[in-house]
């Protein structure tokens, strides 16, 4: 019996939405921490890092879980959203108050990534 592959043609809308707004954060995460790391100071500090290292693997496994249809990925979405939000949150803190644009964008995408994530988790409990 042949292997189907689940096709993104064969994926929602929204499913697709979901998985793209997971891999933009996994990326930006990552960039943001190589951003962070340059910068130093009180961006650099171990709980922050964490948190953006967090973010990433989260988007990245959410993302891999919608791809395969797993069972579990509404559960994997309901964490991520939980991870983005604080990491959103925390980004914001870093920001000085709105002026650095990559602590915002990374603070946006997240947001951004967690309500998809959030309405993924809700939709399929």
């Amino acid at each position: 019996m042949p292997i189907q592959q689940l096709t993104l043609s064969q994926i929602s809308q929204d499913v697709q939405q979901c998985i793209q707004n997971c891999l933009d954060c996994h990326s930006i995460c990552l960039n943001t921490t190589a951003y962070c790391l340059q910068k130093g100071g009180h961006h650099a500090e171990p709980a922050h890092i964490k948190l953006l290292m967090d973010c990433a693997q989260s988007c990245q496994n959410s993302a891999d879980f919608m791809l395969r249809s797993s069972d579990f990925h509404a559960r994997f979405c309901g964490v991520c959203a939980e991870v983005c939000e604080a990491c959103a949150q925390d980004c914001d803190r870093h920001s000085d108050d709105g002026a650095d644009t990559p602590m915002k964008a990374c603070a946006d995408m997240c947001r951004r990534c967690a309500a998809s994530c959030r309405q993924m988790s809700m939709a399929m409990a």
